[in-house]
């Protein structure tokens, strides 16, 4: 979509994703290999009472999710910002992630504009996991 198809409030809908237990060690393996993404024995014993998701993973597939539907198509420059990064709740494996992304900020620039979105991820129970904005300079 072009920076002028974008309006404030809409409310754009993704697929959704299932993380497996091995999606989740593999990621956590390379990009954040604490116990609570590697080690089932600790983790069974945690706070959590079992493996979760890296947050970066989360937020990595909320964006992947978002991307897919297409909105930013080729009209996307480059990303601009992340703000207010919240991970509200974890992500067990077999958690079924879906997105809601709302537009809620539009920046006119010369040949483009800022697009901002609040990216909400949400379990197979309906339950917010994740949330955080997203700005992306995409041109008219």
């Amino acid at each position: 979509m072009k920076f002028e198809e974008f309006t404030l409030g809409h409310v754009f809908k993704t697929a959704s994703i299932t993380l497996s237990k091995e999606s989740i060690m593999e990621f956590a393996s390379v990009y954040d290999p604490q116990y609570m993404h590697l080690d089932e024995e600790k983790a069974n014993a945690g706070r959590f009472r079992g493996i979760i998701a890296s947050g970066i993973q989360t937020m990595a597939v909320s964006f992947k999710l978002w991307v897919e539907t297409g909105a930013y198509g080729e009209e996307v420059v480059a990303g601009t910002a992340m703000n207010d990064i919240r991970f509200i709740k974890p992500v067990y494996p077999d958690d079924e992630l879906r997105v809601e992304a709302e537009v809620i900020g539009l920046e006119e620039k010369r040949r483009s504009g800022i697009v901002t979105v609040l990216l909400s991820t949400y379990n197979g129970k309906n339950e917010k996991v994740f949330s955080g904005e997203l700005s992306a300079l995409i041109d008219k």
